[in-house]
């Protein structure tokens, strides 16, 4: 055998012996970092993680096979999010999934190369410089928003529909999803000539305190405008809403199955479940900046009439026949 046979047998056994170990090298599991503002037991946020892992099985995803799903939640309090981003980003997670205004400013602030899937009802995306547009994102956040005080409106008519009487309300607010929403619900007040009562909230705790005020303050009805915070106390809030025979509206359905008055706004197992479509196809190679954010476009306006009976109030045939569904 010569030398350069000798050289080439040497090299060719190297490379083969290198093709063999990474062949059999496992491949790395990809890594999906949850953040909730509220309790992960809470009913809703059950029905969440329940409703993305539904998405996510359809797609074809395995946990603990060729996913790992990494879940963080603040148990209400938003302040300790900023620490939960950062001990994702310290993971290396592959993807974060931020649900609500906090969570995602909590993620862009920790990183701003990790992809960031997004669920936010309460901002502006645009607006909040996240994104270029909504059609192409360019950063690292995509996802789905809703900026919903363009709705705000909408409770205070569905309201004054069922009360016509109605002169004074109190809005229930978290102030840490920003004011939009609580300014476009005084702009729409003050068009029905109607006072607002304003019912500040900014983690769970709060709740309790705020919906006592409503009583006391005098409001002959109230709004809730939306917010983890604020769906993840519906039961506590419905309850309330009956007890003191409060008529209310939410944006959130279970607050009308609770036994509250009404609620109108978008069917969020739905859209928790088009998460998962997000992180597919980041893990298919997207960059999160060229996925346009989608916003909802179908709406569930829900009217509960044995809370109807018990606050003995009549609901005008009209509003009845705009119900998407009614509780009998």
């Amino acid at each position: 055998m010569d030398r350069r046979t000798f050289i080439g047998g040497v090299v060719f056994d190297i490379l083969a012996a290198s093709f063999t170990v990474e062949a059999q090298q496992p491949r790395k599991i990809p890594v999906v970092g949850i953040m909730i503002t509220t309790a992960l037991t809470t009913g809703a946020n059950v029905q969440t993680i329940a409703a993305l892992r539904t998405g996510l099985r359809e797609l074809g995803y395995t946990e603990g096979q060729n996913i790992v799903l990494e879940l963080r939640s603040a148990g209400g309090n938003p302040e300790v999010l900023g620490g939960l981003a950062e001990e994702l980003v310290k993971l290396n997670a592959t993807i974060l999934c931020a649900f609500g205004p906090a969570a995602v400013r909590a993620a862009v602030a920790a990183t701003r190369a990790i992809p960031i899937v997004a669920l936010d009802l309460e901002t502006d995306p645009v607006q909040a410089g996240w994104a270029q547009s909504l059609a192409h994102p360019g950063g690292n956040v995509t996802g789905l928003f809703l900026d919903l005080s363009a709705l705000t409106g909408k409770w205070l008519e569905l309201l004054r529909a069922a009360i016509p009487a109605l002169r004074r309300i109190a809005v229930l607010w978290d102030s840490t999803t920003g004011p939009a929403q609580l300014n476009a619900m005084k702009a729409t007040a003050r068009e029905l000539h109607i006072d607002v009562d304003v019912l500040e909230v900014r983690n769970t705790d709060d709740v309790d305190v705020a919906l006592r005020a409503a009583v006391s303050g005098g409001s002959k009805a109230m709004a809730m405008l939306s917010s983890p915070i604020v769906r993840n106390t519906s039961g506590q809030i419905a309850e309330f809403a009956m007890k003191n025979r409060l008529p209310a509206i939410s944006p959130f359905r279970p607050f009308a199955d609770f036994g509250g008055l009404m609620s109108y706004g978008p069917n969020l197992e739905d859209f928790f479940r088009r998460c998962a479509t997000y992180v597919d196809k980041i893990l298919k190679g997207a960059r999160a900046g060229d996925l346009p954010i989608e916003q909802p476009i179908k709406f569930e306006f829900v009217v509960n009439l044995r809370a109807a009976k018990a606050l003995g109030i009549t609901i005008p045939q009209p509003l009845l026949l705009r119900a998407d569904d009614v509780i009998q």
